[in-house]
């Protein structure tokens, strides 16, 4: 009989939650995963994956044939002119479907779920107190369930318990952002182009899908909004307003598309954090670093978040709290560069696209369209970060932790 590496708990059963527990589990350990609902719903209709994610999922023992539709991205204007080209190696697009792949967040959900084995997931489990004793970590939850691991890993979304735990209230920042986005279904398969379009003030975009055998497409409409102010109750009537003017291929998206495949959501986020561990407690996922969709990446390094967590775990003997510090803080000297890139970039973007003085659109939409800014910002530096993150996710033992292969570099 095969002896636990250690007990691993986490709070949580989004894309985070359950790579942490799909990773841990291959490495090893004992893991437990709570969910507070007594179902799991997905958080969002619509969704991208970059190939970095999609690396890490088919490691962790996810089945990643047929998950998403093939996409290579382009930034252009209302009018069609292109700004930005995304431009990844050919044999990385072979590989992974384009620059990324175009799904349902469901569908991402149901093949994580397929793949965790009987008894891990623990359902109706809303955890109320959590106390690190020093050699393990207690977590009680208000059915009057008590559990002890020997690390807590906090991977329950923007508005976590264990981060407030570990760091108390912080404010939500609101972006002053909303995005309406929706899917439909089609009879053949489109065309693996996406196209992300702006005018002066309004985003309004389009990306093939693939779910569950069905190809169709994905679309999304985002503008500035007033938090305080009432949603549209005319959905369908909101986007088409904002979509006139650009190509006539969203407009027809858009109209194609069932009104119960739409939803809207306010983009919010928190400022990057300093750290994301105390004592046996670590975050990952939006619970350490709630990012706009502006990125495309919030669920995909939610998924790398959980792998090199376990990765650096497991190299250490969990009995050893000094060794369970020292392993927390090398899996943030890893991600939190990362991470903040990435959320701070979309944030930015944000403000840049959606809340620039009304005086500076023309001239900002001017460097887009005449000058190649835009393509090095976006269609050159994300292939580079998506490359270097692919560089990062290796599965060949045995694994040495950034920590020891930092002391043996000083040496």
């Amino acid at each position: 009989m095969t002896i636990p590496k250690g007990r691993i708990a986490i709070v949580g059963a989004g894309p985070a939650g359950m790579a942490t527990a799909l990773a841990a589990i291959r490495l090893g350990f004992d893991v437990t995963l709570f969910e507070r609902a007594r179902e799991i719903k997905a958080a969002g209709n619509i969704l991208n994956l970059w190939p970095p994610p999609q690396k890490v999922l088919k490691l962790i023992g996810v089945d990643t044939q047929d998950l998403g539709a093939p996409c290579h991205t382009y930034f252009e204007n209302a009018k069609g002119k292109r700004r930005a080209d995304v431009q990844l190696p050919e044999e990385v697009e072979a590989e992974y479907g384009g620059g990324f792949i175009g799904l349902l967040r469901w569908g991402l959900y149901q093949r994580m779920i397929d793949a965790l084995p009987p008894g891990v997931l623990k359902l109706d489990h809303h955890v109320v107190s959590v106390e690190d004793r020093g050699d393990s970590v207690r977590l009680t939850f208000a059915n009057g369930t008590v559990h002890d691991a020997d690390v807590l890993v906090g991977a329950d979304g923007i508005n976590s318990f264990v981060r407030k735990h570990l760091w108390g209230d912080e404010p939500i920042r609101h972006q002053r952002l909303h995005l309406v986005g929706g899917y439909l279904f089609l009879d053949k398969e489109p065309e693996g182009v996406g196209i992300i379009a702006h005018n002066r003030t309004t985003q309004v975009s389009y990306t093939p899908i693939r779910h569950e055998g069905k190809w169709g497409y994905e679309w999304w409409v985002l503008e500035a909004c007033d938090p305080s102010a009432a949603p549209p109750s005319d959905l369908i009537g909101f986007c088409r307003e904002r979509a006139r003017g650009f190509p006539k291929t969203v407009r027809d998206l858009l109209e194609a598309t069932p009104l119960e495949h739409m939803q809207r959501w306010e983009i919010r986020d928190r400022p990057p954090l300093r750290a994301w561990s105390k004592g046996r407690i670590a975050l990952v996922g939006d619970a350490a670093h709630p990012t706009s969709p502006y990125a495309a990446y919030g669920a995909g390094m939610s998924i790398e978040d959980g792998y090199f967590l376990a990765r650096e775990l497991a190299a250490i003997d969990m009995a050893d709290t000094g060794a369970v510090r020292s392993a927390l803080l090398a899996f943030e000297k890893r991600r939190i560069p990362h991470t903040v890139q990435v959320t701070q970039g979309a944030y930015f973007t944000g403000k840049i696209f959606h809340h620039c003085p009304r005086w500076l659109r023309p001239l900002r939409d001017w460097v887009f369209d005449h000058t190649p800014f835009l393509q090095k910002m976006v269609g050159d530096d994300m292939p580079r970060h998506i490359l270097s993150q692919l560089a990062e996710i290796e599965d060949a033992p045995p694994y040495v932790p950034v920590h020891k292969r930092v002391q043996a570099q000083i040496s």
